[in-house]
């Protein structure tokens, strides 16, 4: 039983990583439509923004100046939050593979290799934690924005939506959690 749900653990974790890992690189976290024609769809994202003409399929993509200068908040802190989010996820993982009974590293003494479980499941929690904040700290600011622009009646048909970047981190860091869970409070 404890093999099984070691397993489980392991290949939900790696999934959630992968999403987040996914959703950090990726740049559609907030998607506007400029008009009510739907003549280009635009998406940005932690690292540049993309316009999509909807009539001939050409996407052009403009990089921000640079990662070192001056960025909106929602921006800084959630690349700051995601990337810790990533590499929290992949020690975990990391810890983990060393700690599944499959595998042979350190067969003969079994109580340090659930220890390792347990600290996988506490880092896979911590990088969770984080890279939810992160994810909803920019769906939050999204919403924000968009509830600025209709309360000031500068609405003009732009409409704001989260991203399937934006979804991905959040299901990522929900997959991380719930092995974390797994790992920490159904382990015996």
């Amino acid at each position: 039983m404890s093999a099984a749900l070691q397993v489980t653990a392991f290949g939900l974790a790696l999934l959630s990583t992968l999403f987040l890992l996914l959703a950090t690189c990726t740049d559609c976290w907030m998607v506007n439509a400029d008009d009510s024609l739907e003549v280009s769809h635009k998406c940005r994202g932690l690292w540049r923004e993309c316009v999509t003409n909807m009539q001939d399929g050409v996407r052009t993509c403009d990089q921000y100046d640079s990662i070192l200068a001056e960025h909106p908040v929602k921006i800084v802190v959630t690349r700051t939050l995601m990337i810790t989010a990533d590499l929290l996820a992949g020690l975990a993982l990391a810890t983990l593979v060393l700690g599944l009974d499959c595998i042979t590293f350190l067969k003969e003494d079994p109580c340090v290799k659930l220890k390792m479980c347990y600290g996988a499941g506490v880092i896979l929690g911590a990088g969770s934690i984080l890279g939810l904040i992160g994810s909803v700290w920019y769906a939050v600011d999204v919403y924000v924005e968009r509830a600025m622009l209709v309360s000031h009646n500068i609405f003009l048909g732009v409409h704001y939506d989260f991203g399937w970047s934006c979804w991905l981190g959040m299901a990522g860091s929900t997959g991380c959690f719930v092995a974390s869970v797994l790992l920490t409070c159904c382990l015996y």
